[in-house]
């Protein structure tokens, strides 16, 4: 299937756009041609149907009625206007009684009889072959003679229809010439105007090909249609994208090369060292220090994946977070209870939004550990959930040392550590702030007196 859709051939947009515009007006002019064919044979019927009467009725008056015979008064001029055009000539006849012939141009072939009786002294038009062609008739009957022996004459004339077919053709010439000249010239306006229209794709279609991984600079269309603009911002937007996404890669490739050089260089140090020791104390002693870096080098890893994590794709979807901060405490009870804390859940039954709620679970496992790592033994540490107007708050407050008021405007940026405690990398909070930055909201935290740290997330509600 995919090898046929390949090799189908599809139509540039230019031919698509000429077809649709040129074609619509190729039918139109064939129907227009068709229609003015049909009107100039209207209009040539017309004019042989005025003539024809006129020459009937002229010839009756050159037949009189004389007492009960006919007085026939045909000069040859008048048989000559008769007859004056060859190439068309017009066949006449007189008969009396209808039928018997008296005077006429038509030998021994008489014009065919009228299809119906027609009113007296009125002319009858009607088609009807002769000789073998389409002709045209005009009948007209006339009375005479005496009351009591009543007589009847009929004039006949007839023109074949072939003049107009050739009168329709000259009118359909005259007029299609010209009308052949317009649309050649309105289909080279056409052409040229889908050439100029689609310029500005032209110019759509250099400026992304230019494009590379250093230049993924926004496309300027500023004098473009408002349909191009659209394309543009849509690539713009996807410029955008792209640059933000290779920003993060390679910040997270700093980042990761930066954090994970010292703490690799100490493992490997205290792996050689430990591989000299003799003494098994001593070589207890440096794996338990081989064991602590490789735990923090985990952490590092874990927190930079996260942090890559919060600044991808989200997906969102409608969720409790009321639910999922419960659900979160029940997860680190068991801990809490192992280090002597007391941990406990108070706010919302139920606190909708539309989030992610992997990126959400992320922000409040970073603040409760570090609740539960700064703020040490004995401790207590209360996870709340509760909706302030458009915004859902999430908070972990803890009755710790905390920290000053220098290192709580420092603590957000990445790599900031406000305390000595083993164990931290300075990611947890820059984490936690990103991820409430990606559902509308924000990160903050203040002091609990007498002493005391309260973290909190606000996450846009709508």
């Amino acid at each position: 299937m995919a090898a046929a859709t390949s090799g189908r051939r599809v139509l540039s947009l230019r031919r698509k756009l000429l077809l649709w515009l040129l074609l619509p007006q190729l039918i139109m002019w064939m129907a227009v041609a068709t229609l003015a064919y049909r009107i100039a044979l209207n209009y040539a019927l017309k004019g042989i149907d005025q003539s024809l009467t006129q020459s009937v009725r002229s010839l009756a008056r050159q037949v009189k009625p004389a007492g009960s015979g006919l007085y026939i008064d045909f000069p040859r001029a008048a048989q000559a206007i008769m007859e004056e055009d060859p190439g068309d000539p017009v066949s006449y006849m007189v008969s009396s009684p209808p039928g018997s012939f008296v005077l006429g141009n038509v030998g021994r072939d008489p014009l065919p009889a009228p299809p119906a009786a027609g009113i007296k002294g009125e002319p009858m038009l009607y088609d009807a072959p002769y000789g073998g062609k389409p002709f045209r008739h005009a009948a007209l009957e006339v009375d005479y003679g005496d009351a009591d022996a009543p007589q009847r004459m009929r004039v006949q004339v007839a023109k074949s229809l072939a003049v107009r077919e050739r009168i329709a053709r000259e009118l359909i010439y005259d007029m299609l010439v010209p009308l052949v000249l317009l649309g050649a010239v309105l289909g080279f306006l056409v052409s040229a105007g889908v050439r100029r229209g689609l310029m500005p794709l032209q110019k759509l279609q250099s400026e992304v090909a230019e494009k590379s991984v250093e230049t993924l600079h926004p496309i300027e269309m500023t004098q473009a249609p408002r349909e191009v603009h659209a394309l543009a911002d849509a690539v713009n937007r996807l410029l955008a994208a792209v640059r933000r996404s290779m920003q993060q890669e390679k910040r997270f490739l700093n980042d990761a090369a930066h954090q994970l050089r010292t703490p690799l260089a100490g493992l490997k140090g205290q792996l050689e060292l430990a591989l000299a020791e003799t003494d098994p104390d001593a070589l207890k002693s440096r794996l338990v220090k081989v064991n602590a870096a490789v735990e923090r080098s985990a952490h590092l890893v874990h927190q930079l994946l996260s942090l890559a994590r919060s600044e991808g794709e989200m997906p969102v979807e409608e969720l409790d977070v009321a639910q999922l901060a419960r659900e979160l405490a029940r997860e680190w009870t068991p801990r809490m209870l192992a280090q002597d804390i007391d941990f406990g859940y108070e706010g919302a039954d139920k606190l909708l939004l539309r989030g992610n709620a992997l990126l959400i679970r992320e922000a409040l496992n970073n603040l409760i550990d570090n609740a539960s790592r700064y703020a040490g033994r004995g401790a207590t540490i209360t996870l709340r959930a509760r909706a302030e107007d458009a915004l859902a708050v999430l908070e972990v407050e803890d009755d710790g040392p905390g920290i000053s008021e220098a290192e709580r405007l420092q603590v957000f940026q990445r790599f900031v550590r406000a305390s000595d405690v083993p164990g931290g990398v300075g990611l947890g909070l820059a984490i936690v702030r990103e991820i409430a930055q990606r559902h509308g909201g924000d990160a903050q935290i203040r002091r609990v007196e007498p002493h005391g740290l309260v973290a909190r997330i606000e996450l846009a509600r709508g």
